[in-house]
């Protein structure tokens, strides 16, 4: 009898769909009427399953030996269980370096007369980088150590003359003018011993900025300088620090409500096959107008194996849950009346699929979580699911 009704209804779907298709040859109909036949003709497919069954239980009432007994299809269950679910944004990002320096002159500048650094180098804080040409430098400092030299001798000098003079006045001899001008001298030469000191101070470290020196302790990132060019300090040496790393990543806008500072973060080194468990340090406020996100930025700890724009894959949590229902997201199934999935249901002795109709949360991976509809201890059936209608006898037995 079933088999008659099923023929009689594929019949009809065909010479439907042969209606249609020479309608669609002749007139060449849009298509959403295409859509429309396609929808009409699962619901005429569903009214007739339920017709179907309902002729096989009011035919079995009044003859149970009239239809054959259906075999069971062979599908595999699973019991819904409560658990944890968390969601995750899943995006791509980088580390970064916190601080990054360049290098430039004390000074002026110069001609470069050695380098001692090259690209990709371990650099130390303090450690020696240039050298600049420092012949005027070294002519000044000599200079001015003469200068210094023979002040201090006419210093010498005219103390001692001073002294004399003072005596000589301390005697009632010669004028009290004569005491007064010896101790000018003295005090002119004595401002200009100091003058000439800390003017060989400034030309001692003018001699010292030849010599170029990291001011952090990283990697040399870029070394863009040769021996004979100027100096000049504008991004010619880039060091990274290394010790104070961070992950960025950019986050579509439409999470800017859902991830926020101290969010939790999963982030995976695929290239070196590591994970570390973060938090959002720093959520950025502004959205980017051309690839309508915004960024965020996470501390991480210090490792040898931690690289500045090394590949980073970051998991952010912006939802999670206790206790939560939830399905193998493929389970999930929709027709004219919403979403439903197909569970196990005893009666009389026997195992039916039944529809039930469910409400969807979110999904992660292969879990999905149902708000409604299902309880713990319902038997969802997660294979075998495809073609099942309700109310078919189903059976887990392969044998």
């Amino acid at each position: 009898m079933q088999k008659i009704i099923q023929i009689i209804f594929i019949a009809s779907v065909l010479t439907l769909a042969s209606c249609g298709s020479k309608t669609e040859s002749k007139d060449g109909g849009p298509l959403a009427e295409k859509k429309a036949k396609l929808e009409e003709l699962k619901k005429q497919q569903a009214a007739v399953t339920t017709d179907i069954s309902k002729l096989e239980a009011e035919i079995s009432k009044i003859d149970p030996s009239a239809l054959k007994e259906e075999k069971a299809k062979l599908v595999s269950l699973a019991a819904v269980t409560p658990a944890n679910f968390t969601h995750y944004i899943d995006l791509q990002g980088k580390i970064e370096s916190e601080n990054i320096s360049f290098i430039s002159p004390r000074g002026m500048g110069g001609q470069v007369k050695a380098v001692y650094v090259k690209r990709g180098d371990m650099v130390s804080k303090g450690q020696l980088l240039l050298k600049l040409d420092d012949a005027i430098a070294k002519q000044s400092v000599v200079a001015g150590q003469q200068g210094i030299e023979t002040i201090k001798t006419q210093l010498a000098f005219a103390k001692n003359l001073y002294q004399k003079q003072k005596n000589l006045w301390d005697q009632g001899i010669g004028s009290e003018v004569q005491v007064i001008t010896a101790k000018n001298n003295v005090d002119q030469l004595d401002n200009q011993l100091k003058s000439a000191q800390e003017q060989l101070k400034i030309t001692n470290d003018q001699l010292n900025f030849t010599s170029v020196y990291s001011d952090v302790s990283g990697v040399a990132e870029d070394v863009n300088i040769k021996v004979g060019e100027i100096f000049a300090g504008v991004g010619q040496i880039k060091i990274v620090s290394t010790s104070d790393l961070k992950v960025t990543t950019q986050i579509p806008e439409n999470y800017i409500d859902k991830v926020k500072v101290g969010s939790r973060m999963k982030i995976t080194l695929p290239d070196i096959n590591k994970s570390i468990d973060a938090s959002v340090s720093v959520s950025g406020k502004l959205i980017d107008p051309n690839s309508r996100s915004f960024f965020v930025e996470a501390r991480i700890p210090s490792d040898k194996d931690f690289h500045p724009n090394q590949v980073a894959l970051v998991s952010i949590q912006d939802y999670s849950i206790s206790n939560a229902i939830t399905i193998p997201v493929n389970t999930l199934q929709t027709d004219e009346k919403g979403k439903y999935v197909m569970v196990a249901v005893k009666e009389n002795g026997k195992t039916f699929a039944r529809k039930k109709p469910v409400i969807a949360g979110e999904f992660y991976g292969d879990k999905l979580e149902v708000k409604s509809g299902l309880q713990a201890g319902d038997m969802v059936i997660t294979d075998g699911y495809q073609g099942l209608y309700d109310g078919q006898m189903i059976t887990t037995d392969a044998k």
